[in-house]
């Protein structure tokens, strides 16, 4: 994986930002398919420009109000009654108007704080331009685990039946469409690929943590899920509460609102849970089976580092996946997302697919983010530098690795003579050796 200067991540979407380097944002706001990138950081510009005029003026009539306000008692003692009722009628004058300054800061804040949300991320440099998953880079390809198309070979939907390990019309009973029931040797297989995961990545340095899988729209809005994926996102209107889409959501939010230690850095998670998501639009062959469903387990890595450190632990968050894979021998290969795929809070986003002769398709397994300052902006989580002053850290995010479709390429691919065979790697994990 090519290595990333560090000077490169120090873009961020703030407000001194886009005031400073208008030309470097519009462009990668470009690459995002943003034409109005030029316009959209103008009126950003302005609104704050506004709000910082305002905030002026206030603070100029509060001083005034305090002025006139002390003057008031020190005339009534000198008997000057007149002069007193005066000032009196001054602070009334005064506190209407600052009053209307008041209200008109607070709609221009709120107008400033709506543009920002709807701002996504800058791309990093080497984000490649495009519109859609067609203008992805591949960055690495690796088919060591892949195998022809025999015949009889069959889908995995078509195996989970046949051997009677996954249900997915039990789920549909039970709850509704994309909502799979996972049976015996499918149960025992998700949750060996669960410790396997979660094992791994502890032996990487990471955390465990077991995470609330409901959080609250500041948790949300903090890792960039709202308003951007609000429509994706189950709701519980009684309680003002979402369903997590990815544990990545409920992890960030640990150091929300928090200074860090310099020394503390880099703080390394890894969290299993189950997600859910709506996946509004979906159809056809992306639905069948376990391609997309509406709850599924999940391990993530959330990993919180200093600016000039963080491209060094993307990659070595996309070697750890890549090594999964290997030791899965599953076929797989790495996308560099292009800024018309790239996800709203990523500066850069690699994808892995694993390949499902099969279904002659690439399946998505992972996507390993640096979010550099978004969410830590919006979350306000800082670190101390070394001379005491305090800074934005870097968030990066990384599936590893997301189940359904790592267990429909592992029935896939390792089915052979009637039946599945386990990867060598599991079967201390699942206490069998196929499934038949």
């Amino acid at each position: 994986m090519q290595k990333l200067l560090a000077e490169t991540a120090k873009i961020m979407v703030e407000v001194h930002f886009l005031r400073e380097n208008a030309d470097l944002a519009a462009k990668g706001l470009r690459k995002r398919g943003i034409e109005n990138a030029e316009k959209l950081i103008e009126e950003i510009v302005d609104f704050d420009n506004q709000r910082k005029n305002l905030q002026s003026e206030r603070d100029e009539l509060l001083h005034q109000i305090n002025k006139a306000s002390k003057e008031i008692g020190i005339l009534y003692q000198k008997g000057e009654k007149d002069e007193a009722d005066e000032r009196r009628s001054l602070v009334g004058r005064l506190k209407e108007e600052s009053a209307q300054v008041e209200d008109r800061f607070e709609k221009v804040s709120d107008q400033l704080r709506n543009c920002l949300l709807d701002l996504p991320n800058i791309p990093h440099p080497s984000v490649p331009a495009g519109s859609s998953e067609e203008d992805n880079e591949v960055v690495r390809e690796k088919m060591d685990g892949l195998r022809e198309k025999r015949e009889g070979d069959l889908p995995h939907w078509e195996l989970m039946s046949e051997f009677d390990i996954v249900d997915m019309a039990l789920g549909a009973k039970i709850t509704g469409s994309g909502f799979p029931v996972f049976k015996g040797k499918g149960a025992k297989l998700q949750r060996a690929l669960v410790q396997f995961f979660l094992d791994r990545a502890a032996d990487a340095g990471c955390l465990e943590i077991a995470p609330p899988i409901l959080v609250n729209s500041a948790s949300a809005t903090g890792t960039g899920q709202l308003p951007d994926k609000e429509g994706q996102m189950y709701y519980v209107q009684k309680d003002d509460l979402y369903l997590i889409p990815t544990s990545e959501v409920p992890v960030t939010n640990i150091f929300r609102d928090d200074i860090l230690k310099r020394e503390q850095l880099p703080v390394k998670f890894t969290a299993f849970t189950p997600c859910f998501r709506r996946e509004a639009g979906s159809y056809g062959a992306d639905v069948k089976g376990l391609n997309r469903v509406h709850q599924f387990d999940k391990v993530e890595m959330v990993v919180f580092a200093k600016p000039e450190n963080s491209y060094q632990m993307l990659d070595w968050m996309v070697e750890h996946v890549a090594s999964l894979l290997d030791d899965l021998q599953l076929p797989y290969r790495i996308l560099r997302l292009c800024g018309g795929d790239l996800g709203m809070a990523s500066a850069l986003t690699y994808d892995f697919e694993v390949f499902s002769v099969t279904q002659d398709r690439w399946l998505e397994v992972s996507s390993v983010s640096n979010f550099e300052t978004y969410q830590s902006n919006r979350m306000k989580i800082r670190y101390r530098t070394e001379n005491g002053k305090t800074q934005l850290l870097h968030t990066l995010n990384g599936s590893v690795l997301a189940l359904p479709r790592i267990i429909a390429a592992i029935l896939e691919n390792y089915q052979n003579d009637g039946q599945i065979e386990i990867p060598a790697v599991l079967k201390t994990y699942t206490g069998f050796e196929c499934i038949k």
